[in-house]
Parts: structure tokens; C-alpha cells; sequence
């Protein structure tokens, strides 16, 4: 099972115990893949969903909340065999009416009202009518990347006035979800790793939480240690670079110019390079005596340089 519907699963089995985060619940799933149709005696709900945790979700919360047992039926795709869609319906008026006066889609009389957003605001008041509201907008439309690959958890709306709402709800929360458009949809999403556990703790998705910390320690830790290795090697690389060049300058030296020619702590510094070739500026400066430090050895294998430099110019020049 992929993480995502790991972190379903979970949420499919959490119920809360408050009627009225049950009711931001299911009104959310209704928001999100239900719909609501007319018949020749008044209307009838039908929710959507391909996900079997939905469905049982979606039908133990009418069940809990409404005391309705709702109908279930199966339809299999017939070009995609494995793909099942998954139907409730509740088609007893005087449920409906129950369920749509509840979640504030029908008011005191018995009125539709038009509603381009997910849910009524009247039903998120609280703290946790919006986790609750969250939780099971994530059932319907949801889903998060596996976190060992990359980290991304979206949920996607049918308008960009309920991807807005669903935006606002998130971010009352400490987090910053972010909208795109993909195609017909637009996209709610977080992207960083931090924020999608907390995500998590706000849909209270306990053990996904506990999950996902532990993939993200292991990637820190690799990711430290990656970047370790990279700088001693850079450093390597630096140090081993600059002393083929110092060695360069000072063959040079010896042979154009001559050891004699050198002050005697250019000579024994350039006399130790040679000798040492793999050797640190520190430990060349511990291998003199008396020892110099880092600063002072750098200072010397300057001057060599600047010497071999020079005696190139002049040989070009008589060249």
C-alpha cells in the first residue's frame, strides 16, 4: 500500500466523538465528490469515490451522525477492470432533508441555496470542525507523495472558489498551503516536509505522523553526511590542487633559478614541500623548526610563487 493510502486508511478508522466535527466531516466529503440530484419527488444524494476507505468512511459517518443506513453500489470500469467507483446514495426525502439542513445546504424552508464553495463557514466555527473539515476533504481529494522520494501533499478542488476556501481553512493552521491550477482543477498543496507533518497532526493521523518523522530524520542524516562527505572532498581536492602547484613552482625554482638563490626559510620551506607532498599547510609549518604556523607557511609558498612567476615573465621576455 502506497503511503497515502496508508495515512486513509488511518484517517478512514479515526471517528470523532463531537456530532458537529462529524457533521464538518461529511459535509466536506459531500463538498468535495458528492453531488445533488433532482427526482420526480425532490432530490437525492450521491457520493462519489474510487477509494473503498472513503466509502466506508462516508457511510459509517451518516450512519453515526444521521442514524441513516445509506445504499452502496459498485460500478467497474469497463475499459479499466481493476478501477471500481464506489456509489452512496441516500434517496429518503425526509434524510435528505436532515442531512442537507445539517450541513447548511437547505435552510428552515427547505430551500436549495447556491453555494460555490465546499461548505457553509457556519459549520467551521471551531478549531476542530476544521480538522475534522480538513480530514475528510483529504479522504475525498487528497493524496501525499511517499516521502522517502519527495514531499508533497495536495487536494484537489473543481473551482477555484472552494481551492480558496480550502486554502484559508488549511492556513488557519501553522502551515502555508499554496494554490495551482492543473487543467480543469486547482490544486491546494504543501510542499515542505515540516508542514506536512503538521498537516498530518491537524488530521490527527497520528501514526503517519510518527512515519513520516522517521523518514525525515533518516533523509536529514543522510542528507548531513552527504553534504560532509562533498566538503572534505572539495576541501581534498582544493589542498591536493594547490600543492601540485606549489611542487610545480618549485621544480621551476630549482631548476631556473636555484635553491641557493633562496632565503634560507624559503628554501626550507620549499624543501619540506617536496619531501611532504600530501602534507597540510599546518603540518608543514609543525614539520619546520622551529614550527610556523598556518598563516606563516601560506606567506612563504607565496613568495615562491611569486619568485617562479616572475622568472617565467623575464624567460618569455628574452624569449
Amino acid at each position: 500500500m502506497s503511503f497515502s493510502g496508508e495515512v486513509k486508511e488511518e484517517l478512514s478508522i479515526y471517528l470523532p466523538k463531537a456530532r458537529h466535527c462529524q457533521i464538518a466531516e461529511i459535509a466536506a466529503i459531500f463538498g468535495m465528490c458528492g453531488q445533488l440530484e433532482r427526482k420526480k419527488q425532490g432530490y437525492y444524494i450521491r457520493i462519489h469515490t474510487e477509494n473503498i476507505t472513503v466509502a466506508r468512511k462516508c457511510f459509517t459517518l451518516l450512519q453515526k451522525t444521521f442514524n441513516i443506513k445509506a445504499d452502496m453500489c459498485v460500478r467497474r470500469n469497463a475499459y479499466l477492470k481493476k478501477n471500481r467507483t464506489y456509489i452512496i446514495i441516500v434517496a429518503d426525502q425526509h434524510e435528505v432533508q436532515k442531512i442537507l439542513e445539517t450541513i447548511k445546504i437547505e435552510d428552515e424552508n427547505g430551500k436549495i441555496t447556491e453555494n460555490d464553495k465546499i461548505a457553509d463557514q457556519r459549520i467551521l466555527q471551531s478549531s476542530c470542525c476544521r480538522r475534522a473539515f480538513i480530514r475528510g476533504a483529504f479522504l475525498a481529494s487528497g493524496s501525499i507523495s511517499d516521502p522517502e522520494k519527495f514531499y508533497h501533499l495536495e487536494i484537489v478542488c473543481t473551482s477555484q472558489k472552494k481551492a480558496e476556501q480550502m486554502r484559508e481553512i488549511m492556513n488557519s493552521f501553522p502551515v502555508e498551503a499554496k494554490i495551482v491550477r492543473r487543467k480543469k482543477y486547482y490544486v491546494v498543496y504543501i510542499k515542505e516536509g515540516e508542514q506536512i507533518g503538521e498537516m498530518l497532526r491537524v488530521m490527527e493521523a497520528s501514526l503517519a505522523v510518527m512515519n513520516l518523522e522517521n523518514i525525515r530524520i533518516v533523509k536529514e542524516m543522510r542528507n548531513s553526511i552527504n553534504r560532509q562527505v562533498n566538503c572534505e572532498t572539495a576541501n581534498i581536492h582544493k589542498t591536493v590542487s594547490a600543492a601540485i602547484e606549489q611542487i610545480n613552482d618549485i621544480n621551476y625554482i630549482r631548476e631556473y633559478v636555484g635553491f641557493d638563490n633562496l632565503p634560507e626559510n624559503l628554501r626550507e620551506i620549499a624543501l619540506a614541500r617536496l619531501e611532504r607532498p600530501e602534507a597540510t599547510l599546518k603540518e608543514l609549518g609543525d614539520s619546520l623548526s622551529p614550527p610556523v604556523g598556518k598563516s606563516g607557511v601560506n606567506h612563504r609558498l607565496r613568495k615562491l610563487k611569486m619568485i617562479a612567476d616572475k622568472s617565467r615573465e623575464k624567460k618569455e621576455e628574452d624569449l
